[in-house]
């Protein structure tokens, strides 16, 4: 029989191991970043000085990746070796590299050619400890496009100089939101269950796409006034806007039940529910499809609280986001 004293002695001990082994790991990781680095330095500036010399860029990657793939095997590639080489060039400044990222972090950072979002998808690794799946999720969705575009000049260099602010609850709306993950393709008519049952499925994903800070709080949350019972869809709430965001699920076009539907659940909120220190309940509804003057003309000054977002299925090409939103830009300029 295993003692209490063995127990608390091993558990002990595993956690050593445990945080020396994450540290070991951090530091081999780190040494070959830097090293990778390095190479490209050196490939670049031996480029520089056979500038002259014709197609002798391709051909120094070329003899260095045989040379090296026989004496140090697998990792210099030809392939790998244009990726350390472009490496070097994407992030000029040694100081500046994040030892948080992983070389694996950096070759998929690489895919990105505007300046902006590379350096927004960086921050946001780092602020988010996003792992490799993460981040290539988030790329392959747009996020830093759906963020973007929704914003000012100003926006967009705070976005890539410090990542995703959450300071207000408009920081976490996107239009849309990319829900690929739920695994409902392009299923027409979606049954809203189906996708509450599938987002509650995909969880972790779901957080992921609402963006730091959240938590689940609860399915299906039910609420009673009087003998009258009330059920919301999901409820979360984030630590970093400290308040409760409710989501209500559309698969039709908004419209102003919804909205009025989201406003009494928010009022109950903020009545029955809300706590000391808490900041005011959120409501946001995701539809498939939403009307600007609706949300515009139904969303009265108390009630800037509640959100309305379309929500997609699919990954959005970029083109088609960039059409979307500017689409949305025009409605809403004609409506003022």
């Amino acid at each position: 029989m295993v003692s209490e004293d063995f127990s608390l002695a091993y558990s002990s001990i595993k956690e050593i191991l445990q945080s020396a082994r994450s540290q070991a790991f951090r530091a081999v990781n780190s040494a070959m970043v830097k090293a990778y680095w390095e190479i490209g330095r050196v490939i670049v500036e031996e480029e520089l000085r056979g500038k002259d010399r014709a197609n002798y860029g391709e051909r120094l990657i070329d003899d260095l990746s045989e040379r090296l793939s026989k004496e140090f095997g697998a990792g210099f590639n030809r392939s790998n070796l244009f990726y350390i080489r472009q490496f070097y060039l994407a992030f000029p400044k040694v100081h500046a590299l994040r030892g948080q990222l992983t070389w694996t972090h950096y070759r998929l950072l690489l895919r990105q050619e505007n300046e902006y979002a590379r350096s927004f998808y960086l921050q946001e690794c780092i602020n988010s400890r996003w792992s490799t799946r993460e981040l290539e999720r988030q790329m392959n969705s747009l996020l830093y496009e759906r963020l973007a575009l929704s914003g000012n000049k100003k926006k967009v260099l705070e976005l890539a100089q410090k990542g995703q602010i959450m300071e207000k609850p408009a920081d976490f709306i996107k239009d849309p939101f990319v829900l690929e993950f739920a695994g409902l393709g392009e299923k027409s008519p979606v049954d809203e269950k189906d996708l509450e049952t599938h987002l509650a499925a995909r969880l972790k994903d779901f957080l992921l796409e609402l963006g730091r800070g959240f938590s689940f709080v609860a399915r299906q949350k039910r609420i009673s006034v009087g003998e009258e019972h009330y059920h919301i869809d999901l409820v979360f709430y984030n630590y970093l806007l400290k308040c409760f965001v409710l989501i209500d699920l559309k698969a039709s076009k908004l419209s102003h039940q919804d909205i009025g539907q989201m406003d009494f659940y928010v009022r109950y909120y903020e009545k029955e529910i809300r706590g000391v220190g808490d900041n005011p309940t959120i409501g946001l509804i995701l539809c498939s499809d939403r009307n600007s003057a609706m949300a515009k003309y139904t969303l009265l000054a108390d009630g800037k609280q509640i959100f309305a977002s379309k929500y997609k299925l699919v990954l959005p090409a970029e083109k088609e986001l960039v059409e979307e939103m500017e689409r949305q830009r025009m409605l809403a300029s004609a409506d003022e």
